[in-house]
């Protein structure tokens, strides 16, 4: 089984991009993020048209999370509890023997910006709502969490800590949420191994190897230990049939 996670960054003008990527790598499960676009205008003939059903909770213009999937999928939460008023950022699914969430997470902009005490808000609500998980389920928490969880995971090293995405408040409550049972696949795989997810439009970020991991698959004992392989696809943040890419590259692990 194939289960995947990708910041779309805008599911409309990236439709024929995501299409070219699930024929191209076939996932079972995929959690989709940043739609911008509601549950109503959601393009659901076109994902069926390629084999997927789909569950959405939507939002105009912002936020906004999918679960695509080869068989139907049961929705079991839509919205974070307590936070709804933060955007459609949270939407879990009961499918293929998986109980599959798909996250966006707030940026939180900057420091003295007051998103970053919502994000730091937002993140102690995930950890309570994923305090009530199954350990002994497989249960997976797929998206972009918008934190670099070890100076490993940014270009720059340890030269970013204490910038955004980067600050010991961030890192201790990642880590709060692995605590609670849940494992970093990618991590878990290649302990040692310096891969970014996400690169900044500017300054020809991507091709200089400015990036930073901040999508994650994170998964249950029961996960954890199915999973073969973990990749990052950066193939897929070129362009491709003249498509712009998103500024994230889809993250996608093979389970035995």
């Amino acid at each position: 089984m194939r289960i995947a996670t990708w910041n779309v960054n805008g599911l409309r003008a990236r439709l024929d991009f995501i299409a070219h990527w699930l024929r191209s790598r076939e996932p079972d499960v995929v959690g989709l993020q940043e739609l911008k676009t509601t549950e109503d205008e959601f393009p659901h003939d076109d994902f069926r048209a390629l084999g997927y059903h789909a569950v959405v909770h939507g939002q105009k213009s912002w936020n906004g999370v999918a679960v695509l999937s080869r068989t139907p999928a049961e929705a079991e939460t839509r919205g974070l509890p307590g936070r709804e008023d933060d955007g459609a950022r949270l939407l879990q699914v009961r499918v293929a023997g998986l109980h599959f969430a798909s996250v966006y997470c707030p940026n939180g902009k900057t420091l003295d910006h007051p998103d970053y005490a919502m994000k730091l808000a937002w993140f102690e609500a995930l950890r309570a709502y994923l305090a009530g998980v199954d350990r002994d389920a497989a249960v997976v928490i797929g998206g972009d969490f918008n934190i670099v969880p070890a100076p490993l995971d940014a270009w720059e090293g340890e030269d970013a800590d204490g910038s955004i995405f980067c600050t010991v408040e961030e890192r201790s409550r990642y880590r709060a949420i692995l605590e609670l049972g849940l494992t970093d696949l990618f991590r878990h795989l290649y302990p040692d191994e310096r891969k970014f997810s996400w690169w900044d439009y500017r300054g020809g970020a991507f091709h200089r190897g400015m990036g930073l991991r901040i999508d994650h698959l994170l998964g249950t004992a029961a996960v954890a230990s199915r999973v073969r392989r973990v990749e990052i696809d950066r193939e897929y943040r070129k362009k491709k049939d003249g498509n712009i890419a998103s500024d994230h590259a889809p993250v996608f692990a093979d389970l035995g």
